[in-house]
């Protein structure tokens, strides 16, 4: 029996033409929850992003990829900090060496050392606001929990190999990358609800579509590619629904007798 089900937002819950949830989704997870199970988001945005999901409630939300879970009282349960000294050689790169947009994310705000065309488009395909510019450093004072690095892959490969050490990359686009420590993504996210609240991974479901998206869906008992998914994320899944656009959750969670 199906207890815990985890959603990624951008793509899967929200439609990139759109920027709505479909109300068929909204349907779906208020039935969802009338039968008491736990509806979860597993986002790489950043808490402040995420907004009211059209009064959507769930019960817990794993933002920055895992790095920083939140239960639904809006307390913190865990955070992965990126290691200071990854920040510190990162600091010293763009001084030094090449510079790029990126965005240093803590718990509590963001900032990005300046905004190209490339901050732009993502900016508006997600549809939230440009992060603050600041001097990067000043986001350093605190623990940075993800760093979005506006990279190709031939500069994120040598810049992980160089500089930021103990850390990895996801992308569920071409421009960026989410940037976090080794090991961690919505999987650990994933564990730290199924702790927090007494359940088994046999009891789970989880829907995305893109790349930071793969760990998840390989780790629940029932992993769902959106039709409209990447590639990397529909070659683990366990099944692939309707594009979010043709009511993928609401299909989904019908096939599978959940609703």
């Amino acid at each position: 029996m199906i207890k815990a089900i985890f959603f990624d937002i951008d793509g899967t819950l929200k439609s990139f033409k759109t920027h709505s949830i479909p109300q068929s989704a909204i349907d779906a997870i208020n039935e969802v929850k009338q039968k008491g199970i736990k509806v979860f988001i597993a986002t790489g945005r950043y808490f402040k992003q995420i907004g009211d999901l059209d009064g959507l409630v769930f019960d817990g939300l794993i933002t920055l990829n895992g790095a920083h879970c939140i239960n639904s009282e809006s307390e913190t349960i865990f955070t992965n900090p990126i290691p200071r000294g990854n920040i510190d050689a990162l600091l010293h790169y763009h001084s030094e060496s090449f510079l790029f947009p990126a965005i240093f994310i803590t718990e509590k705000k963001e900032l990005i050392n300046y905004i190209d065309e490339n901050v732009k488009e993502i900016s508006l395909l997600v549809d939230v606001p440009l992060s603050p510019v600041g001097a990067l450093s000043e986001a350093d004072k605190e623990e940075v929990l993800q760093i979005d690095a506006f990279i190709n892959k031939v500069q994120e490969k040598e810049i992980l190999e160089i500089i930021l050490t103990d850390c990895d990359a996801s992308r569920w686009n071409p421009l960026f990358a989410d940037v976090n420590v080794i090991g961690n993504s919505k999987r650990t996210g994933i564990d730290k609800f199924l702790e927090y609240y007494g359940l088994d991974l046999s009891e789970t479901m989880a829907f995305g579509d893109g790349g930071n998206d793969v760990e998840m869906l390989k780790h629940v008992s029932i992993g769902i590619a959106m039709g409209n998914a990447g590639d990397e994320a529909k070659l683990v899944a366990d099944y692939i629904t309707d594009s979010v656009d043709d009511d993928g959750i609401a299909n989904a969670l019908k096939y599978f007798g959940i609703i």
